[in-house]
C-alpha cells in the first residue's frame, strides 16, 4: 500500500496496481494541466493540477462507496463489493485524463468525434466536435494505458471498457457486469463519479477554494457522507440521501454556484478564454489537438504556451505577454439585457475593437428544464418513504433562472475611449445587485 499526502484529504492510500496506473505517462500528463486554466491570472495560488484533483476524486469516491455500501452492514456479496469499489476508484481516478490544456478553452481545437475512431457513436454523432470526455474514452481504449489497466485488473474482472461504461453508460455490452442478484448497480456507481452530488465536484470545490484563496467552495462533506445510501427503483440502484442532510445538500449546490459566479467565471479568466478562442479562429491549424492517443498524451499546458510564445498571431502575443482585453462593462441580471449589444454597436462604430462574453451561473445542469436522467432520492427511515430530491430541495425553484453574466471587453490601448462611450450611454448607472455599470478592468 502506498500513501500520498494530499492537502485536502490527508493521507490517501493506493494499491500497487493503482500506482501503476498513476505512474503511467498518460496519467502523469495531468501534472502539466492546470485545474483552472487561466484562473491563476486572477487568483495567483490557483496553479494546482488535474493530477492532484484526480487522485482526490478517487479518494472521495471511495468514501462515498464505503458510506453507501459499508463493510459492517453488508449489502453486497463481498466479491461483488470489492469489484465495484475498485471500479469506482478507477473511474474517478481516470475521469479527467482527456482534458486538454487551459482547461475547457482548448476544446475548440479538437477534431470531429469521428477522427477518434470511438465505437460508441453513430455516424451522425461523428460530425460533432470532440470533447474532453471523448478523449478520456480514447485514452482508456486506444492508448498504452488500457494495456496497463488490463494487465493489472483483468484478474479482478475489470477491463478498460468497464471503466468507460461507468463513466459514460455508452458501452451496453459491459452493462451485465454491473448486475448482481437482479439489481443493476450502474446508476449509483455512475452518480458517484458523474452526477449531481459526485466525487468530482466534492473534490474540486474544496480544492479550488483552498488554492484560489476563497471560502465559497466549503460544504459539510462529512455530514453528506454519513447520510448517503441507495434505493432500488425498478431494479436499479440509485443514490439516496437522508432527509436530515437535505440542507447540507442545498449548501453543497450553493457552494458550486458561488464558485462559478465568483471564481470560474471571473472576468480575467473568461477574458483570456475568449482571447484563446479567437487565436484558434484566426490561426487555424497552428495549435491542433491530435486525434492519435499517443500523440495527445504528450500535449499539456507547456505545449500550448510554447506555441503561443512562438506565434506571430496578435491574440497569441497578447496572451503570452499577459495583456488581456479590458472589461469596460459588466451586466448581471435578466436574459433580456440589451445594453451590452447596444454598447457593442457604438464601440464598433467608433472603431474600438471589442468582444462580448455571456456566461450563466446555474445552480444545476441536471434539474429544471433538463431533468436528471438518474435522480437522487431522499428517504425518511421513520416513515419508510422515499422520493426524488427535487421534491424536497426547494432550492431548485428559488434558483430556477440562471444568473446572467454579460461582459464587454476592449483592446487595452482603447480602454479610455471605450469607457467614455460606455459612460455616455449609461449616464446614471444603477447601484446595487444586478447593476449595469462601467467597471475597472
Amino acid at each position: 500500500m502506498i500513501r500520498i499526502r494530499d492537502p485536502i484529504h490527508g493521507s490517501i492510500r493506493l494499491s500497487a496496481d493503482e500506482m501503476a496506473v498513476v505512474d503511467h505517462p498518460v496519467f502523469q500528463r495531468l501534472r502539466g494541466i492546470k485545474q483552472l486554466g487561466f484562473a491563476d491570472q486572477a487568483f495567483p495560488g490557483a496553479t494546482h493540477t488535474r493530477y492532484a484533483h484526480s487522485i482526490g476524486a478517487m479518494e472521495v469516491a471511495s468514501r462515498m462507496f464505503d458510506a453507501v455500501f459499508p463493510l459492517e452492514a453488508p449489502k453486497l456479496d463481498p466479491s461483488a463489493r470489492a469489484r465495484l469499489r475498485q471500479l469506482v476508484r478507477l473511474a474517478a481516478l481516470l475521469h479527467d485524463i482527456g482534458h486538454p490544456p487551459a482547461s475547457h478553452a482548448s476544446e475548440s481545437a479538437m477534431p470531429p468525434r469521428r477522427a477518434l475512431g470511438l465505437p460508441c457513436y453513430s455516424e451522425a454523432e461523428g460530425d460533432s466536435q470532440a470533447t474532453h470526455e471523448d478523449y478520456t474514452l480514447k485514452l482508456l481504449l486506444h492508448s498504452a494505458l488500457g494495456a496497463t489497466l488490463r494487465d493489472r485488473f483483468a484478474p479482478r474482472d475489470i477491463e478498460p471498457l468497464d471503466v468507460a461504461h461507468v463513466l459514460t453508460g455508452l458501452f451496453p455490452e459491459r452493462a451485465g457486469g454491473l448486475v448482481y442478484a437482479g439489481v443493476d448497480y450502474y446508476p449509483v456507481l455512475h452518480q458517484m463519479v458523474s452526477g449531481e452530488m459526485d466525487a468530482d465536484r466534492m473534490d474540486y470545490l474544496q480544492r479550488d477554494s483552498v488554492f484560489a484563496g476563497v471560502s465559497y467552495g466549503k460544504f459539510d462533506m462529512s455530514w453528506l457522507l454519513e447520510n448517503m445510501d441507495f434505493r432500488v427503483v425498478d431494479d436499479q440502484a440509485v443514490m439516496a440521501l437522508s432527509h436530515r442532510a437535505v440542507f447540507a445538500f442545498e449548501d453543497f449546490l450553493l457552494s458550486r454556484y458561488h464558485m462559478f459566479v465568483s471564481v470560474y467565471y471571473h472576468h480575467l479568466s473568461v477574458g483570456f478564454d475568449s482571447m484563446l478562442l479567437r487565436y484558434f479562429t484566426e490561426a487555424p491549424g497552428e495549435f491542433r489537438l491530435p486525434a492519435d492517443a499517443d500523440a495527445y498524451a504528450t500535449v499539456d499546458d507547456v505545449t500550448l504556451w510554447s506555441t503561443l510564445r512562438r506565434s506571430s498571431n496578435r491574440w497569441a502575443r497578447w496572451i503570452a505577454r499577459r495583456a488581456p482585453f479590458r472589461r469596460v462593462l459588466e451586466v448581471g441580471w435578466t436574459p433580456t439585457v440589451s445594453a451590452p449589444d447596444e454598447i457593442g454597436m457604438a464601440l464598433a462604430e467608433a472603431g474600438v475593437e471589442h468582444f462580448i462574453c455571456r456566461d450563466q451561473g446555474q445552480l444545476s445542469k441536471f434539474y429544471g428544464e433538463g431533468r436528471a436522467p438518474i435522480p437522487i432520492y431522499v428517504f425518511d427511515r421513520a416513515v419508510g418513504a422515499a422520493a426524488p430530491i427535487e421534491n424536497y430541495a426547494r432550492i431548485y425553484e428559488r434558483y430556477e433562472q440562471p444568473t446572467q453574466l454579460v461582459r464587454v471587453y476592449v483592446r487595452p490601448d482603447q480602454t479610455r475611449a471605450a469607457r467614455k462611450i460606455v459612460s455616455a450611454m449609461l449616464p446614471d448607472p444603477p447601484s446595487g445587485k444586478g447593476s449595469a455599470a462601467p467597471t475597472r478592468g
